[in-house]
């Protein structure tokens, strides 16, 4: 809980890991900590999980709160953890969140409802209610309207920033670009936002944006922690370089639902044990597998670690975990 008391801190490539499942399903939580030991080694300025990418509804509560706790044990304070602790339900949302609380989280990551499609007032409700039970917890909603049929407009979150000092900011997953500059506009610029949109990642911090929750830091964790630097550096020739070089990691991340594609290529790069998905979702078929292949040989310039050699033909599924 490093970072709880300064959200501000809580910048850059917080990096939304994938839910790690043995072949036959089960939680693999070795294979979690692999990965956010990969993703401190590779640059990332944070860790997320529970997210989309996550397969938060395919997982029980219990689940995810052991996830949660085996996460914070790994980053242990060195970088912020933000979990996503979000459900359609408000009971579960708020166990969650006091999980994620009790192990150390230092923000956590509330969804929007799904399926239910609430009011702006239904909104605001949930969102007070989560954000009055945990005072001394920062909290930022998750909008995410292609998955939940429901998106927080600007005017809910400057509401609720009003209401509640530990409401601190919003992660905008949006193709809408004009949604995040009206956020910070209504909401205050001090609000603290961070694009779940892969290809608006960049242009949002030209709006003073807080970073970013990107899935494709899942491939190439120190690509996207390097365009932010190189944007707070003043680089942004580079930082351009490196927006333009990751789409078609980006294109891989959704060749097939997310996180399908992201798993199989973690699984051939050695940095999990199974590309398993929980269903619904399905494994990613064969025509997705030589797309990917394609899309990451274009990409090699950008990829590094086990995927760059996965990439260019250096490792075989299994070699490296």
């Amino acid at each position: 809980m490093k970072f709880r008391n300064a959200p501000a801190q809580i910048r850059g490539s917080i990096a939304p890991v994938v839910s790690p499942f043995t072949a036959d399903g089960a939680p693999d939580l070795d294979g979690l900590r692999a990965l956010i030991r990969w993703q401190l080694e590779s640059g990332s300025h944070g860790i997320s999980l529970g997210g989309s990418t996550g397969e938060p509804s395919a997982q029980t509560t219990a689940e995810r709160a052991t996830a949660i706790r085996a996460a914070a044990e790994e980053i242990n304070d060195r970088v912020p953890f933000v979990p996503g602790t979000g459900s359609a339900k408000l009971d579960e949302t708020l166990e969650l969140t006091a999980a994620a609380a009790d192990a150390g989280a230092d923000a956590v990551l509330i969804i929007t409802p799904y399926y239910a499609r609430p009011t702006q007032e239904g909104l605001f409700a949930w969102y007070s209610a989560v954000a009055s039970e945990f005072p001394g917890l920062p909290v930022i909603a998750y909008n995410v309207p292609s998955r939940t049929a429901v998106d927080i407009a600007p005017e809910t979150v400057a509401r609720l920033r009003r209401k509640h000092h530990n409401m601190v900011g919003v992660k905008e997953t949006t193709r809408d670009f004009e949604h995040f500059s009206r956020v910070l506009h209504v909401a205050g610029r001090d609000t603290l936002v961070w694009s779940g949109i892969e290809l608006l990642c960049l242009p949002l911090l030209a709006l003073g944006g807080a970073g970013f929750v990107s899935a494709t830091a899942n491939l190439a964790p120190g690509a996207v922690a390097r365009m932010y630097e190189h944007w707070e550096a003043g680089e942004f020739d580079k930082a351009r370089e490196l927006h333009f070089g990751l789409h078609p990691v980006t294109d891989v991340i959704f060749t097939e639902t997310n996180p399908a594609a992201a798993k199989w290529v973690l699984a051939q790069a050695g940095l999990i044990g199974s590309g398993y998905v929980r269903p619904p979702l399905v494994p990613l078929t064969e025509p997705g597998q030589a797309k990917v292949r394609e899309l990451l040989r274009q990409g090699l310039p950008v990829l590094d670690g086990p995927v760059g050699r996965f990439a260019d033909g250096r490792v075989r599924s299994g070699e490296e975990r």
